[in-house]
């Protein structure tokens, strides 16, 4: 169990792309790099495994993605702080795509109509 890890614990024979469940040695030969191009890349924040008690790096497939696409980046001549920005702008329209879909929810889930009757009516 990872100490970092906000997680629902469950079985822990089911896995899901943000399930911490790669070692460092791992998730290096899946996304095609060094391990200690993994480290390096931790260093800087561009990916953030989670962590054991040991202090252990333990990855996800989401993080494996992202080193792939930090190393496709890379292949396409963008150096690590230009990475590191186009992540966070990525991040950031993602967040708030999410947050457009939310309010746009909002508004047509608390319509409200209010009918009053015609006083004159009445008389």
């Amino acid at each position: 169990m990872s100490m970092s890890s906000n997680r629902p614990v469950g079985n822990p024979y089911e896995h899901d792309e943000d399930s911490p469940v790669y070692v460092i040695s791992v998730a290096a030969q899946l996304s095609g790099m060094h391990p200690q191009t993994l480290r390096q890349y931790d260093r800087l924040g561009l990916v953030s495994p989670d962590r054991t008690l040991g202090r252990n790096r333990l990855y996800s497939l989401r993080d494996i993605a992202r080193l792939r696409e930090v190393q496709q980046l890379s292949t396409e001549g963008v150096n690590l702080a230009g990475i590191q920005r186009i992540l966070d702008l990525q991040a950031q329209v993602h967040d708030m795509r999410r947050r457009l879909e939310q309010l746009q929810g909002e508004r047509n889930s608390t319509a409200l109509v209010v009918w009053r009757p015609d006083r004159a009516r009445r008389s």
